[in-house]
């Protein structure tokens, strides 16, 4: 059973430690919020497994689970492909630009406004090569948000 267990936790280990995009959402979400690295993460996880909370938040919408809020999908989406989003968002165009403004759910009519106020504003989402997902991602809703236009899909 240790071993198991040991394996378990390796393996969920390893998954947080590519991509520090945290356990979800559920009571030990809650419980770190605001908590990263790799040993909050897996209590987090941990936390949410004893307690098998994650399945009912995610169904009911509580203890910070928002599976298929907009904002929640985007940011996943630019946690894994960050580096082509700040490509496309430097040229003002292109495929991962393009499904980010899908995610969004913005319109057809205002697409060419989103990805020109996104590449005027590509400095300030990504200031350094260094810059990491998340950042860019509150930078994104920060722009998104003072943008008349672009507001109401900002959440």
């Amino acid at each position: 059973m240790k071993r198991i267990l040991a394996i378990a936790s390796l393996t969920l280990a390893s998954s947080f430690a590519a991509a520090d995009i945290g356990p979800g959402c559920g009571v030990g979400a809650v419980i770190f919020k605001g908590s990263s690295g790799l040993v909050p993460h897996v209590l987090a996880a941990t936390t949410n497994g004893i307690y098998g909370n994650q399945t009912f938040a995610m169904s009911t919408g509580t203890l910070g689970c928002q599976p298929n809020s907009p904002i929640t999908l985007a940011s996943m989406y630019m946690d894994e492909n960050l580096d082509k989003v700040a490509r496309d968002v430097s040229r003002g165009e292109g495929e991962y630009l393009n499904t980010l403004a899908v995610m969004f759910g913005v319109k057809d009519e205002d697409r060419a406004h989103f990805y020109t106020t996104l590449q005027q504003n590509f400095s300030r989402l990504f200031p350094s090569d260094a810059t990491q997902s998340g950042d860019a991602f509150e930078e994104l809703l920060a722009v998104m948000k003072a943008d008349q236009s672009l507001a109401a899909y900002a959440g």
